[in-house]
C-alpha cells in the first residue's frame, strides 16, 4: 500500500525548499539591481617623434572620479602634464586638433584652473608612470562628461607656451 504524497514530505524539507527558492531569487535580485560602475577608458598612442604610450582608466566613486594612468615611453624623470581636452581627437602628427583644455566651469563662472587640467605625473627613471587621482569637477555624464574628449601627455620642460605633446587617446566608454 503506497503512503499519500502529503505525507511523504517532511515538514522540515519544506523549509528546506522555501529557504533555498527565497535564497536564489534575493541572489538574482541584488545582481539585477546593483547599481554599476561607470566606466571610461582610452588608449594613449605616440605623437610624431614620440614613443610616449598607455591607457587612462576613468571609474566614478562617491568622491569624485578616479583617473587612473598606466604610461610607457617618456622620457625618464621628468614631469609631464596630463590634460583633457575638448574634442576627442588625437592626430597622430602633433595631437592639436584636441582645442581647448576642458573647462565646463567656463559656462558658469568659470575658476581659476580649468577643470581639465589634471595634476602633473613624473616619469621614473624607466620611463613610465604609474598611478591615479581622484577630481571632483569632472563625471562621466552629463554637461562635466569627459566621454567623447581626448587625454593628451605633455612635456613640461618647453620653455615655449606651446608644449610638447607626446601622447593622445580619445576617451571612450
Amino acid at each position: 500500500m503506497r503512503k499519500p504524497l502529503g505525507k511523504m514530505i517532511s515538514p522540515v524539507f519544506c523549509v528546506f525548499l522555501i529557504v533555498s527558492a527565497f535564497s536564489m531569487l534575493n541572489a538574482g535580485c541584488s545582481t539585477l539591481f546593483r547599481p554599476h560602475e561607470k566606466r571610461a577608458h582610452a588608449v594613449l598612442l605616440p605623437t610624431l617623434g614620440s614613443n610616449a604610450r598607455g591607457t587612462v582608466n576613468f571609474i566614478e566613486r562617491v568622491d569624485g572620479m578616479q583617473v587612473t594612468y598606466n604610461l610607457v615611453g617618456l622620457p625618464p624623470n621628468s614631469d609631464y602634464s596630463f590634460l583633457i581636452y575638448e574634442r576627442g581627437h588625437c592626430n597622430a602628427f602633433s595631437a592639436r586638433d584636441s582645442g581647448q583644455v576642458f573647462d565646463p566651469s567656463r559656462w558658469s563662472g568659470g575658476s581659476a584652473r580649468p577643470a581639465g587640467n589634471m595634476p602633473n605625473i613624473r616619469a621614473d627613471a624607466n620611463g613610465g608612470a604609474t598611478g591615479f587621482v581622484v577630481v571632483t569637477e569632472l563625471t562621466l555624464d552629463g554637461i562635466r562628461s569627459v566621454v567623447g574628449r581626448s587625454v593628451v601627455v605633455l612635456r613640461n620642460e618647453d620653455a615655449s607656451l606651446e608644449k610638447t605633446r607626446l601622447a593622445c587617446g580619445v576617451i571612450r566608454r
